[in-house]
């Protein structure tokens, strides 16, 4: 069974930066293509950042430049580096496939403070 762990969310202030982590089992995270994303209250879920197995990378078109998406193959493990936090980046944010989705972990929650 697929488990994937989000972990690295908090309090931060805007203009801050966090590092989220994402951690699979029952899966290799370099074999897809994954991708974080987040949800806002009273908001649909949306993709934020993608990364495919062969390492190609995609950025939401507003996010581009503050997120970074990167992959630590050793680890089994994906990161979202976030900087330059907004107080709408305020969501929970998870990590998944970008098709054919595995269960939804519990997802991490980024707060941003103005």
């Amino acid at each position: 069974q697929v488990q994937l762990v989000e972990s690295g969310g908090g309090l931060v202030q805007a203009g801050g930066s966090l590092r989220l982590s994402c951690t699979a089992s029952g899966t290799i995270v370099s074999n897809n293509d994954m991708g974080w994303y987040r949800q806002a209250p009273g908001k649909q879920r949306e993709l934020v950042a993608s990364m495919s197995a062969s390492g190609s990378t995609y950025y939401a078109e507003h996010l581009k430049g503050r997120f970074t998406i990167s992959r630590d193959n050793a680890k089994n493990t994906v990161y979202l580096q976030m900087n330059s936090l907004k107080p709408e980046d305020t969501a929970v944010y998870y990590c998944n496939r970008i098709q054919w989705y595995y269960d939804w972990g519990q997802g991490t929650q980024v707060t941003v403070s103005s």
